[in-house]
Order: structure tokens, then sequence, then C-alpha cells
């Protein structure tokens, strides 16, 4: 919308640079193009404001496939007005010369000119098209014929509209026709999540059996090993037996030898220790024999002392001296201690 200042019963306009603005004063163009500003008289002066930009146009409307179900579409025109004065001949784009607003809608027009156009070329496609092809190929074909159907309308260029571009969004059909759609396509991916969930399971299953092979395997090879080892331990044991036993015989072996020594070398100390004592007795037996019988009372006598407790002193009668040493062959003696 262009900028108008009020001065002293005069108007100034300032235009934006897409906007084209047209004055015409007293029903000769007084101004024409892009960016005006200028002055002017409010009561004589018709003004028109024609935008030069890209414009963005949403649609959304109905169709009828040709199986007979509704679908939405959703697209989206680009379009601009490339002939500006052709396009205030057509359509009213006057402003107020107070406000500077148009005084009516000529944006709306163009929209419902190409909302219609569209939607018709739309319609033409999918009335013939079933469903499930309108949903896979439909917006390529949609796109493909509302940009030719647009190029080819005889109105666009005399209004002085250039379609830029044509961009299809969606073809959607109703909720529930979505939902069973959708249905065949949810049991296969299903059954897919099913199957690869079973495979999973096949897998884990067969992991484990494998797992419990091994376990067993390892089980097996450790009783093996057991049992090598037990018989290791027996054969260790009967050698460690055998090994004890000879060393037991040998240690017996010697000991016997040692024993045997000892006996004979006691048996020869007792036999010469007995020759010795038996040379002994004899020489002693000779010496008794050849002794007088009063040498051996005499040695009866010390022998007997030996033997006897301690006597602090004893009292003989001249009797007992007498007949003693009259035994002992020494003469007489008187009494004495």
């Amino acid at each position: 919308m262009a900028d108008i200042t009020r001065r002293f019963g005069w108007r100034h306009l300032r235009s934006a640079p897409t906007a084209h603005v047209r004055h015409h004063k007293r029903g000769r163009l007084a101004h024409d193009g892009r960016g005006l500003s200028f002055w002017y008289r409010a009561l004589s002066a018709a003004l028109s404001e024609v935008p030069v930009d890209d414009r963005e146009l949403a649609m959304a409307f109905h169709a009828r496939t040709s199986d007979f179900q509704d679908v939405a579409v959703q697209a989206t025109v680009t379009y601009r007005i490339s002939d500006p004065a052709q396009a205030a001949d057509r359509i009213d784009f006057s402003v107020d010369p107070d406000t500077g607003s148009w005084r009516g809608a000529p944006l709306e027009q163009i929209a419902t000119l190409l909302t219609e156009t569209a939607q018709q070329h739309t319609l033409d496609v999918l009335a013939r098209t079933p469903l499930a092809v309108a949903l896979v190929d439909g917006v390529a074909s949609v796109r493909e014929r509302v940009a030719a159907g647009l190029a080819a309308e005889p109105r666009l260029p005399a209004t002085g509209i250039d379609v830029v571009a044509v961009r299809v969004v969606a073809i959607r059909p109703e909720a529930e026709v979505e939902r069973a759609l959708r249905t065949p396509a949810r049991e296969q991916i299903q059954q897919e999540a099913d199957r690869a969930t079973y495979e999973r399971r096949a897998v884990a299953v067969e992991r484990e059996r494998a797992i419990a092979e091994n376990e067993l395997a390892s089980q097996i090879e450790l009783a093996r090993r057991e049992e090598q080892l037990i018989d290791q331990r027996g054969i260790n044991a009967r050698r460690e037996a055998e090994e004890k036993a000879a060393a037991d015989g040998v240690r017996t072996e010697t000991e016997a030898a040692r024993k045997v020594r000892l006996a004979r070398a006691d048996a020869e100390a007792a036999r010469e220790t007995g020759a010795a004592r038996a040379e002994v007795q004899a020489a002693w037996l000779r010496v008794h024999d050849e002794a007088g019988p009063g040498t051996l009372h005499a040695l009866a006598a010390t022998r007997l002392a030996e033997n006897l407790p301690r006597i602090e002193s004893v009292t003989l009668s001249p009797d007992v001296l007498t007949g003693l040493l009259a035994r002992l062959g020494r003469p007489e003696a008187g009494a004495g201690e």
C-alpha cells in the first residue's frame, strides 16, 4: 500500500519499488511507473497501484477419482503481474487518494481466477485416475497438467499475469479410506517384523544350542581330563608306593644288616668279654687254689667286711679271738678293739 501524506490541501504519494502506480488526472495519464513519488490533488486524481512482485497463492480443494473416492488436493501457485497497465485495465486496482488502500479486492479476483483454473485441470486429471494411482503418481501428473493448463489459459496473458511455478503439496484421501489403504502395508510391515522376530528368536535358539553344545563338550573334555588326572594320580601313587616300598626294603635291609653287624659285634665283644672274664676267673681260681686256707679266710673276712654296715667298734672275747686267729693261722693275741 502506498504511503500518502497531506499538506495544505495537497496529497503526496510515495510508492514501494515493488508497486506500479498509475496516476490519471482529468482522464490523462500523469504518472506511470514503479517507486514513484509525487504531489496531487485528491479531487482530480485517479490512482491505481499494481503489485509487481512474486505472489504465493495457496489453494486447497476436493476432487473425485475414477473409482469415486474423494481426495483433498493441496497446491501452491507462484505468479506475478508482468504487465501492470494491462492488469489495471482488466482488474480494479484503484486506490483511495486519501488513504492509499484498494477500493476493491483485486488480489482476491486473481486468486479466484487461478484457483478455479487449477481446480478445473486437477478435476479433469483425477476423474480419469484410480485412487491408488492418484496417491502414487497423482502429484506429478496433477502438477504437470495444472502448469500446462495455466500456461494455456488465455485469460491470464490478457490480464497481464504470468505463472512462475506450480507446486502440488499433497493428495490425500479421506481419513477412513487412508486408514484402510494403510492397513495392508501395516500388516505387511507387521509380518516382516514378526518374521524378523522369529528369525531373531531362531538365531537366539541356535546360539543357545551351540552354547549348550560347547558347554557339554567342555564338560566332557573336563571329565576326560579328570579321568586322566585320576589315572595319573593312581600311577603316581602306585609309583610312590613302589618307590616307598623299595626305599623301605632298602632301609629295612640296611637296618637288618646294621643290626646283624651290631649283633655280631656284640657277640664278638661278649665272646671276648666272656673269654676275658673266664681267664680272669681262671686266674682268680688259680690264685685261690694256690693260696692257703688262712689267706682264703682273710679274703672272706675282707669281703664280708666290705658288705657289712659300718661298725664303729667291736668287742671280742679272748675265746673268740683265739679261735679266729687259730683259724687264720696267726699266733694268739690278747683281746683288743
